[in-house]
């Protein structure tokens, strides 16, 4: 028998819900230039240190390190001065990072006395070789607290459960991040609000499911950025339409609805875009017109619907359908104008800045609101999935029940049910019967479900037999469970669990096997969109909008093709088996027509992304303007936010927080002459400043070297009219020249990058933050990987085949309460 460690309370009339689950698991003197060399290409997976003895590397660290790392100076909160390499496994924590800043060539720094490269990479070497072979005499899959479904993980198990698509942001908060991630468990907070936001979204997503016969009118609204285009066709869409929005809307019963469009004003309070003759806006259904709109070009926020449109009422199926508001396309070709329209930004500015400028009606957002006059519930693709049986008299209904829960709750608590759930379950059953018949008892019992703690948590069984302190193996429905979210961000599959339930996970091949099947499926998407865009930091894209004074040809929509082509160049490693570090260098990238028009490819036409070759600077994800953008700020480019994200995502080495009391970039220059100064000019008189110059020879050669992409991955050979210097000297002695060079340094520092992926990847797939002792386990994934040229599959099957994520740890036993 297993057992899992729970704390219940009892929160709202559904009774029981979980609030806590324990899941067990697991001033240097200047070097002469000789000592200045070039990084040797090493890697932990090939350079031996056995041949450096614990007094060799004692000694080495003494004579190199101690003269900043000494119990006064310590430099970087770090001291050496009682180094021991003998007793290297009793500060882990210290020697990985030592390691980390060797492989990196961080240490000693540029300019400072300098052993070989070959000494520092056999230093770095031996201690790793020292800390692996305590780690595999002590192995330790680490532990981790109860893990809950994150806002991405409750809607695809929603999804999963009952084919509906939901916003959770309606109604849970935002998750924490943590290293990144936002699976972490050891931060999942759990309260009162967020189990009231879980009731709320159960009620509501089980009457979307089941559909709702009595549903009272509601509203809800889709908005559009303003600084979203509409001058083109919008994908989803009618053709012969422009602008507008389109959106999947579920709709909870049959009746009548009204769409309330409402259009963007200026700053002044009229209709954007001035008087259209005769210009329209269009409501669609599926595809199928369903209201055309006049737009009356003199309406204005004084009117007494404002700039509001409305719809006469339309009868609607319940379900799932597309809907769009867009407006019709009333020219296309030359515009003859005092000057060029400006065709992607939508400017939030004045009235006079905009003259002589070409522009149309943007809508602002469609609001959908009903139902009126409901006249029942149409078959919908949710209702499918969950009344498999129909009762034909009375006395079938607790029967045709009895099978509906026990499917549903065996997918939902991804596991068995027990007698016991199922009792529980069948009571909501009863009471919802009761109330409204067969189907209100079942959506009662959905709702149940979807609040119940083996559905928000990821429970995991532990042995009885196990103490506290001890490791386990984990059983194969939790491994599949472990396996289906690392790879899908979603619930096993039902051929997952069928293996699992038959000890087909309990081997390295039989996990293997489900690693490259779970892999070979569409949902492993689920990598590039979920970790990968966080590793990336792709989420940081929509919070720089870079200033339309400087950059008026830049809107949202491409900001958002920048996301899709980052995802689409990492999902390009899963289904083609690529090495990672193509991420690095790929000669690739995927394009639509609006980035292909940015980037100045030719021959690129539509909405759809398709692979196209690069020239070479713009190789990899460094020519990416995704990552330019979010390294960024409104209205110029920053080294510092561009280096500094090299160094923390691609090199795992965060350099210091700034030191108190120092000028901001804005401020170099002033009195007049920051509009003449470009940013590297800025960026040295910055350096000026003695509290500024240590950390930023670390982070500024990273940043300038992609000085000729501008905010928004622009190609550029000027700044204020400054040529664009993109040459410097990275941290190691390394001279770069622009975005080709820093890909050549980063390539040749691979190690350093390939275990700052492991990392990444591990953290993700365990959600939990990696310790020092960890660090064995990245090392044996990186030299598995090796075997493989690195290609991605790889590095899966090796994070899913390690001690750390098939076992687990037990910690303290929980309070009871």
């Amino acid at each position: 028998m297993g057992r899992v460690v729970l704390t219940l309370v009892g929160v709202g009339a559904l009774g029981a819900a979980l609030v806590q689950a324990q899941a067990s698991s697991t001033g240097p003197t200047p070097a002469p230039a000789a000592a200045r060399q070039a990084p040797a290409r090493t890697s932990p997976a090939r350079t031996g240190g056995a041949g450096m003895s614990a007094v060799e590397q004692t000694a080495l660290v003494k004579q190199y390190c101690t003269t900043c790392h000494n119990d006064r100076a310590r430099t970087g909160g770090l001291t050496l001065a009682s180094f021991d390499a003998a007793r290297l496994t009793e500060d882990a924590e210290t020697a990985e990072r030592m390691i980390r800043r060797l492989r990196a060539g961080m240490m000693p720094p540029s300019g400072a006395r300098r052993p070989a490269e070959e000494t520092l990479a056999a230093l770095a070497a031996a201690m790793e070789a020292t800390l692996d072979r305590a780690a595999a005499a002590h192995p330790n899959p680490g532990w981790r607290p109860f893990q809950r479904l994150n806002r991405a993980e409750y809607t695809a198990a929603v999804k999963d459960l009952l084919d509906v698509d939901v916003d959770v942001a309606q109604y849970l908060p935002p998750d924490t991040i943590s290293d990144g991630f936002d699976n972490v468990a050891d931060v999942q907070s759990f309260s009162a609000t967020l189990m009231e936001g879980y009731l709320r979204a159960a009620s509501q997503i089980s009457r979307l499911a089941v559909g709702d016969r009595n549903a009272s009118p509601s509203e809800t609204t889709y908005k559009v950025p303003r600084t979203s285009s509409q001058m083109h066709h919008i994908a989803g869409t009618p053709i012969g339409t422009r602008g507008g929005t389109s959106v999947v809307h579920t709709f909870p019963a049959d009746g009548l609805y009204t769409f309330r469009l409402m259009l963007h004003g200026s700053p002044t309070g009229q209709l954007y875009g001035g008087p259209v003759p005769d210009d329209k806006i269009e409501v669609s259904i599926d595809g199928v017109r369903v209201a055309l709109v006049d737009i009356n070009p003199r309406m204005d926020e004084s009117d007494p619907n404002g700039l509001n449109l409305f719809t006469p009422r339309v009868y609607v199926k319940a379900g799932p359908h597309r809907v769009s508001a867009a407006f019709l396309q009333r020219f296309d070709g030359p515009v003859d104008d005092l000057l060029a329209p400006i065709e992607h930004t939508l400017a939030d500015t004045n009235i006079g800045e905009t003259y002589g400028v070409t522009a149309l009606a943007h809508l602002r957002d469609l609001t959908i609101v009903g139902p009126h006059e409901v006249t029942g519930v149409s078959e919908t693709p949710s209702r499918r999935r969950i009344f498999t049986c129909r009762p034909t008299a009375p006395g079938e209904e607790t029967a045709c029940a009895t099978e509906i829960v026990r499917r549903l709750a065996a997918r939902a608590y991804r596991g068995a049910v027990s007698a016991e759930d199922m009792k529980g379950l069948m009571s909501f059953f009863d009471q919802g019967r009761a109330k409204g018949g067969f189907e209100n008892g079942v959506r009662f019992a959905i709702q149940a479900m979807l609040v119940n703690p083996r559905f928000l948590f990821r429970m995991e069984q532990v042995p009885a037999t196990v103490r506290a302190g001890d490791t386990y193996r984990l059983t194969d429905v939790d491994l599949a469970s472990r396996l289906s979210f690392f790879l899908w961000g979603a619930p096993p599959d039902a051929e997952l669990l069928r293996v699992a339930r038959q000890g087909g996970l309990a081997t390295d091949a039989g996990v293997e096997a489900q690693v490259r099947r779970l892999l070979a499926d569409p949902r492993s998407e689920a990598l590039a969109t979920r970790f990968a865009g966080q590793w990336l930091r792709l989420q940081d894209v929509e919070k720089v909008r870079p200033d339309h004074h400087f950059y008026p040809l830049w809107d949202t929509r491409l900001s958002q093709a920048f996301v899709r082509e980052t995802e689409l160049l990492f999902d390009s490693l899963i289904r083609d088996d690529r090495s990672i570090l193509d991420l690095l260098t790929a000669d690739y990238t995927f394009v639509n027509e609006r980035i292909a028009r940015h980037y100045g490819i030719p021959n690129v036409i539509g909405e759809h992304f398709r692979r196209v070759p690069v020239p070479d600077y713009r190789r990899g994800i460094l020519g990416h303007g995704s990552i330019l953008l979010l390294t960024s700020v409104a209205d110029r480019t920053s080294p510092v936010q561009r280096g500094r994200w090299v160094m923390e995502v691609l090199l795992g080495t965060p350099p210091p927080p700034p030191p108190p009391n120092v000028p901001a970039l804005e401020e170099i220059g002033a009195g007049g002459q920051a509009k003449r100064l470009s940013v590297r000019e800025r960026m040295e008189e910055h350096r000026k400043n003695p509290a500024c110059t240590s950390c930023h020879k670390l982070i500024d050669p990273l940043g300038l070297a992609l000085e000729n992409f501008d905010v928004t991955g622009a190609w550029r050979i000027k700044d204020s009219e400054v040529p664009v210097d993109p040459v410097g000297e990275l941290y190691d002695g390394t001279r770069v020249d622009g975005p080709a060079g820093l890909r050549q340094a980063l390539v040749g520092r691979k190690d350093v990058f390939l275990l700052s992926f492991t990392e990444s990847l591990m953290t993700y797939a365990l959600g939990r933050r990696l310790e020092s002792g960890d660090m064995p386990a990245v090392r044996a994934i990186v030299r598995q990987a090796a075997a493989s040229d690195y290609k991605l599959s790889a590095f899966v099957t090796a994070v899913a085949s390690s001690p750390a994520f098939r076992m687990g740890r037990l910690s303290a036993p929980a309070a009871s309460h």
